[in-house]
């Protein structure tokens, strides 16, 4: 029997993501139609023995968060349960605090799957890879290559070829270690709970105070209090994928991430993807349509293009490389190129959104995306992609380029590399 742990975080996390995180749990953004853990649960879902689907987090139980869980119940019928921490606890802390959930029904291993990642997750062949280690494997870590520079900014894994044992890891190494890098998705037996109280009574030693109003340190560090003693001891092993995979730290990462998996459906759910035909906008590359919507036939879609429940898309439109979120209205003849259009805002007849790509380096194998700063060191706005929060009126013949806009704004003219506030 099999669970499956999904760390969504808290709404202290996520700044990079704002102002979209603003009106909705970063996780529960929709990208390629449908919410960021959708796609985890999706692919937990196709493992046959798997029981329960657990997400831990801090934040407060909302009304978007309730309804997502009680639909995904409903669609994957499988249990899904939102434990909530008290306080953010790190990304092994909540796994240690709801350590009898997670045991409860004597699941033989379980999956823990950090939410902003995203790809096409190899569960299966992990589990696989799993039943042919030695006995005392306690995990399987997803891994993947990056460039050697930007190993750096990612937790690096020094592996023995032979066996895929870690011999050695490092969270964010100031030198270069490895170009093996750790992808946030993982395959526990029960047996990691050892190594777990482990680390949390150090912590606890550590940090002891006679004061009571010092809180003691229940933070547990999955990969800097865990991994790091595990390395070398036979327990810790690295599963590597070449499949895609790709941190969402931001906005920019969303239109990226919104790319790769529109590709994925290619493959694992076609009819998601619209086609050509009477009619129908005239699609170029993959697009995702909610049957709500309304689209024009006149309208130019793609390629990667997602278009959300209840939009109104209006005649000669041009989208390319953009979400556009539920209830958002896209007047006669304007352009939305490279950009995020919020919920239920309007964008004016003839008016232009664009903003400008962040994507890896196409010449550099295994580039990864990188998150420039926002501001250049000269307190410049970097070029990134357009974000247009909700509920915003951009007015006609317009453009509004490489800007971010804050929700409730009702714009008056053009815009050039600024944050509206």
């Amino acid at each position: 029997m099999l669970k499956a742990i999904i760390l969504i975080g808290g709404p202290m996390k996520g700044t990079r993501f704002r102002p979209l995180s603003l009106e909705l749990p970063k996780p529960l953004f929709p990208v390629a139609g449908f919410p960021i853990i959708y796609h985890h649960i999706e692919s937990c879902c196709k493992l046959s023995d798997l029981r329960e689907i657990i997400l831990i987090g801090f934040y407060q139980p909302n009304e978007a968060l309730n309804k997502f869980i009680s639909e995904s119940q409903q669609i994957f019928q499988i249990q899904i349960r939102y434990l909530q921490e008290y306080n953010a606890l790190g990304t092994a802390g909540g796994l240690y605090h709801f350590r009898d959930q997670i045991l409860t029904g004597g699941p033989e291993m379980f999956f823990v799957m950090n939410a902003d990642v995203c790809g096409d997750f190899p569960l299966q062949e992990m589990q696989d890879f799993h039943r042919k280690l030695p006995s005392k494997a306690m995990c399987v870590m997803l891994a993947t290559e990056a460039t050697r520079q930007q190993s750096l900014m990612y937790g690096c894994i020094v592996e023995n070829k032979d066996t895929h044992e870690v011999l050695h890891y490092v969270e964010k190494p100031e030198t270069f270690i490895s170009t093996t890098i750790n992808c946030g998705i993982y395959l526990f037996t029960p047996e990691i709970f050892q190594p777990l109280e482990v680390a949390f009574k150090k912590n606890l030693e550590e940090n002891y105070s006679f004061d009571y109003q010092v809180p003691s340190k229940e933070v547990i560090r999955l990969e800097q209090d865990v991994f790091v003693p595990m390395a070398a001891s036979g327990t810790l092993f690295v599963y590597q994928t070449s499949c895609f995979w790709s941190q969402i730290k931001s906005a920019g990462a969303a239109i990226y991430t919104n790319r790769h998996y529109l590709a994925i459906y290619r493959r694992t759910h076609p009819e998601r993807l619209a086609v050509n035909g009477e009619g129908k906008p005239k699609v170029t590359g993959d697009v995702f349509i909610h049957p709500t919507a309304q689209v024009h036939p006149t309208a130019v879609l793609g390629p990667n293009v997602t278009i959300g429940k209840n939009v109104v898309v209006k005649e000669g439109v041009r989208v390319r490389e953009s979400i556009i979120l539920e209830g958002a209205t896209l007047q006669e003849h304007c352009c939305i190129l490279h950009s995020i259009i919020g919920w239920h805002s309007i964008i004016g007849f003839w008016s232009r959104v664009e903003g400008t790509p962040n994507d890896p380096n196409p010449n550099k194998p295994f580039a990864k995306l990188e998150i420039p700063s926002m501001f250049s060191s000269d307190g410049r706005l970097n070029p990134s992609i357009t974000v247009i929060g909700s509920s915003v009126q951009v007015p006609p013949e317009v453009i509004v380029l490489n800007s971010i806009v804050l929700p409730h704004k009702d714009l008056s003219g053009c815009y050039k590399n600024q944050i509206i506030l």
